[in-house]
């Protein structure tokens, strides 16, 4: 028996890199770095808020109430969520491309609107910036199954991973950027409005000014992504949405011969003869997609959900943690500004070293390694490092271990990116069928998310209730599991899309009849 493949998937597979791979890398990039800012910039300004909206005249400084700091924390998540599950499946449903500006835009004005308040009242201020951390949260969500389907879409089949996992890595650009944004917007603001330490002047360490601090970080999200909407809308719908979903073998052909610069034949009557046979137009939720793809979906979303609970656990709260081994000074010894100052200053340390070599270590080396082994090494080895971290954590606290305590925590960041946190969103793009790809990555990302929330929740009244160390122990443990989930997922190196889905293929008896 004979497999053929339309001639325009095979040209897309056996491309060579070229210039408009490196195009399409930076237009779906640019939609992660603004991501990675928004949801990560809050945790730079949580401790400003506290202070500006909720000093009680003791000599303590103002700090968010739990209610309040988690739904900060985690209201993005919650928009996240359910953006990744509503935008996936409407990428499948109408097309990738003419969803992707919705997302964009969305982003755009819900990080300008979550910089502006109804209102001077504490209540006020913090109900406007849940609501619009939401929507932008829901815009967020449908970068993500968007965002990687397109590029698996785009790309070639002996590259493919590297181009989804620096799609991916721009994440680090982002939270690098954040941090820098925040020392630079906090550093202006500190000259121009010196200000005594808390332990001298409660009321005087927070100048009215750092009013401003807070809003600029946050609405500076919206140029990246604001610079790339032009770009995203003249980007083509991918060759595989037209051909194996839309059936428009013409308009498929005629998208890829502009972009790869080759003539290209369109090929209706092989799609049409797939139609007729028929076998590949099982849906969500048939026993023949739980069949051929049930134990898929469980583990691409169970391994995502157990990372996104320890990898955003450790993100949002490295301040805290800073704090406890004394990395940070104590609030008291700093104006309210210099605060902002010192946490963005010890976030972008971590990213510079530690965060964004890891993501780039995964793009070199996933398409030699395999999503497997990669996935399979980071999970143990962030395993092995929180627990590092845990069983002596009081020795870590002891003054002149910090910088101990400090590259150990990195290393647990470092073996997130070049390990899980990267593969989970690489594989989900690659191994289902073009017409349920969108939806499944936007099912597996939402578990990711639910994950990030319990993170986010959850983090805040353990490390009260049960301490960090205990604390760290439980995302010990949450990591080793991730490791075991990781034996459902397959590889997917060096091989087609079509192959590990099974689609596009006419399969022909020797007289040429469609079986």
């Amino acid at each position: 028996m004979a497999k053929e493949q339309l001639q325009v998937l095979n040209a897309l597979d056996v491309a060579k890199t070229q210039w408009y791979h490196f195009t399409a890398i930076v237009i779906a990039g640019m939609g992660f770095f603004t991501d990675a800012y928004d949801l990560f910039c809050i945790s730079l300004v949580t401790k400003l808020l506290g202070r500006l909206y909720y000093y009680d005249g003791s000599n303590k400084p103002g700090s968010l109430p739990n209610n309040v700091a988690s739904a900060i924390n985690g209201v993005a998540f919650c928009g996240t969520l359910a953006g990744q599950l509503f935008f996936g499946w409407l990428g499948d449903k109408m097309g990738r491309k003419r969803v992707y500006g919705m997302t964009l835009m969305l982003m755009v004005i819900c990080s300008l609107a979550s910089g502006l308040s109804f209102g001077k009242e504490p209540k006020s201020v913090m109900a406007t910036l849940c609501f619009f951390r939401f929507w932008l949260g829901f815009g967020i969500g449908g970068d993500y199954p968007l965002s990687a389907t397109i590029m698996s879409e785009y790309a070639n089949k002996k590259t493919r991973g590297a181009f989804i996992a620096a799609v991916f890595a721009m994440q680090g650009f982002g939270i690098l950027a954040g941090g820098m944004v925040a020392i630079i917007v906090s550093s202006i603001f500190k000259g121009l409005h010196p200000a005594p330490a808390f332990e001298f002047d409660h009321v005087g360490s927070t100048v009215p000014q750092a009013d401003f601090v807070w809003r600029i970080i946050l609405m500076f999200g919206a140029l990246p992504a604001l610079a790339t909407y032009y770009w995203r809308m003249k980007m083509p719908e991918t060759a595989r949405y037209t051909a194996l979903v839309a059936k428009n073998a013409k308009q498929a052909a005629s998208d890829m011969s502009k972009v790869l610069e080759v003539e290209i034949e369109a090929e209706q009557e092989k799609i049409e003869q797939q139609e007729a046979g028929g076998g590949n137009d099982f849906g969500l939720f048939s026993k023949e997609f739980v069949r051929r793809h049930g134990l898929h979906l469980v583990g691409t979303a169970t391994t995502w959900f157990l990372l996104d609970i320890a990898y955003y656990s450790q993100n949002l709260f490295q301040k805290d943690i800073f704090t406890a081994i004394g990395w940070i000074p104590p609030a008291k010894t700093m104006n309210a500004i210099e605060e902002v100052y010192k946490i963005a200053r010890a976030q972008t340390l971590i990213a510079l070293c530690s965060t964004v070599p890891g993501y780039w270590f995964t793009v070199g080396l996933i398409d030699r390694m395999g999503r497997f082994a990669i996935q399979l090494m980071g999970f143990f080895f962030m395993t092995v490092f929180m627990f590092a971290l845990a069983i002596p954590y009081h020795h870590w606290t002891l003054k002149g271990n910090q910088i101990g305590f400090v590259a150990m925590y990195s290393l647990t960041f470092f073996f997130a990116n070049f390990g899980p946190n990267a593969t989970t969103f690489v594989v989900p793009a690659e191994i289902f069928p073009a017409r349920l790809r969108s939806t499944c990555h936007g099912i597996s990302a939402a578990a990711g998310k639910a994950g990030a929330m319990v993170g986010a929740f959850g983090f805040v009244y353990a490390e009260k209730g049960i301490g960090v160390r205990n604390t760290l122990i439980i995302l010990g443990v949450v990591n080793l599991c991730g490791f075991f989930f990781t034996f459902l997922v397959p590889e997917s190196k060096g091989k087609s899309l079509e192959e590990m889905s099974g689609e596009a293929e006419v399969q022909q008896t020797e007289d040429n009849s469609v079986v």
